[in-house]
C-alpha cells in the first residue's frame, strides 16, 4: 500500500540505492562502462571530489559520493536485470569486476553470473528466461 503525501523527484523511485565509495570515480566509471548506466546529474567539490553522481539504469537511479569523515565507504549486494547475461558478464570483467559466480541457468528461471566491482559490491547480473512469477 503506498503511503499518501510522498513526494519523489522525477527519474527516482521512492527507495533506492546510494553508495559512498572510498574511490567514487573508480566506481562511477565502473557503472557506466560495466554496467551500461547512464549519468544523468555530477556535482563536485572545488577540488574536484565527487559530491554526488546520480547513475541511471531503466527504472532505478543509484546515488554515489566519496566516503570521507563519518560516511565510510559502503558495500552492497545489487540484482540487475539485463538483455544477455553473459554479454553482462564479459563487459562488466572486462571493466574491472571480478567473477564470483559464473553465468548459469538457475531453476526459477534466470540465466545468472555474480561479479564483483572494484569497490566490492557484489551484482547478480539475470536474464529473465521464463515467462511469469518465480
Amino acid at each position: 500500500m503506498a503511503e499518501a503525501g510522498v513526494a519523489v523527484p522525477p527519474g527516482f523511485t521512492r527507495l533506492f540505492p546510494y553508495l559512498f565509495a572510498d574511490e567514487p570515480d573508480e566506481l562511477l566509471d565502473f557503472l557506466v562502462r560495466g554496467l551500461g548506466g547512464t549519468v544523468t546529474s555530477e556535482s563536485r567539490g572545488a577540488d574536484g571530489s565527487l559530491g554526488n553522481a546520480q547513475v541511471v539504469f531503466g527504472d532505478t537511479t543509484i546515488m554515489v559520493s566519496l566516503a570521507r569523515g563519518e560516511w565510510t565507504a559502503t558495500k552492497g549486494t545489487f540484482y540487475l536485470y539485463v538483455a544477455d547475461a553473459d554479454a553482462a558478464m564479459d563487459r562488466a570483467t572486462a571493466a574491472g569486476a571480478t567473477v564470483r559466480m559464473p553465468a548459469a541457468d538457475m531453476s526459477y528461471g534466470d540465466r545468472q553470473g555474480g561479479i564483483e566491482d572494484p569497490a566490492g559490491n557484489v551484482w547478480w547480473l539475470s536474464q529473465r528466461l521464463a515467462d511469469g512469477e518465480y
